[in-house]
């Protein structure tokens, strides 16, 4: 089994800053893809960025230039850096773990709410 501890979200203004963290602990496989995804209200959940275990990196159109996904494999922690926040970028962050080549391995953790007033 694997668990996701999600840190970091919070209330803040349009064009400021938050850091996420998502922590993994259990059976790590070590090739895996780690990445982030948001819900806001009324949508469905969306991919914001993902990472490889050998660091290649995929973004939402919406986020390029403004979110930095980072990982630490040796801490099996995923990080997600977001500047120049906007209203829109309102949701629960989830973080995810998963492997490339094996459906069934798929973790979730629990979200953590960012919200971004304007």
């Amino acid at each position: 089994q694997v668990q996701l501890v999600e840190s970091g979200g919070g209330l803040v203004q349009a064009g400021e800053s938050l850091r996420l963290s998502c922590a993994a602990s259990g059976s790590i496989f070590r090739i895996n893809v780690m990445g982030w995804y948001r819900q806001a209200p009324g949508k469905e959940r969306e991919l914001v960025a993902a990472i490889t275990s050998g660091a290649g990196t995929n973004y939402a159109d919406s986020v390029k230039g403004r979110f930095t996904i980072s990982r630490d494999n040796a801490k099996n922690t995923v990080y997600l850096q977001m500047s120049s926040l906007k209203p829109e970028d309102t949701a629960v962050y989830y973080c995810n773990l998963r492997s490339a080549s094996w459906s069934g391995y798929d973790y979730w953790g629990q979200g953590t709410q960012v919200t971004v007033s304007s």
